[in-house]
């Protein structure tokens, strides 16, 4: 973090866990970086969405993956950060997707931290073979997917 904020980059680290994010949050102001959050206890998130976007002095934000919704937009920030990996790739997907939008001017990084030796690398591995199947599902199967109902299409994401 301390060289992408020297570099000038605006950050979104998100993480499964709002322990983590607190751990984080507790660090930053140890640092006195500035930044905003966003969990399922925020109220107000479109404050803390609109001081991020606009404050050049605030170059981390902290979101829960479960706590943003479908609409986010951070274009001002061009680094991701997936602090622990989710289970399901799409929701990872749509976390990065916060920052990768028509808006954006710079290129996007992201960074997924994946401890060795630990469940984390084998949920790495699963997710790998679950997006490999999607791909394949999609651009295989057209005429398959177009007949697929919203039921058949969500099913195919759990588990």
């Amino acid at each position: 973090l301390k060289d992408a904020i020297e570099w000038n980059h605006k950050i979104l680290v998100f993480s499964s866990f709002v322990k983590t994010l607190n751990i984080l949050e507790k660090k930053l102001i140890e640092e006195k970086i500035w930044y905003s959050k966003i969990t399922g206890q925020t109220k107000n998130r479109w404050a803390e969405v609109e001081n991020f976007e606009n404050n050049l002095n605030k170059k981390v934000f902290l979101i829960s993956l479960k706590a943003w919704w479908t609409w986010l937009n951070l274009t001002a920030a061009d680094t991701v950060i997936l602090f622990d990996p989710w289970w399901n790739p799409m929701v990872e997907m749509q976390a990065m997707d916060r920052a990768h939008r028509m808006w954006q001017k710079n290129t996007v990084n992201v960074y997924s931290l994946i401890w060795k030796w630990t469940i984390e690398e084998k949920m790495l591995k699963i997710k790998a073979k679950k997006k490999s199947l999607f791909k394949w599902i999609v651009s295989k199967n057209d005429e398959f997917i177009q007949n697929l109902s919203w039921e058949d299409l969500k099913g195919l994401f759990e588990y």
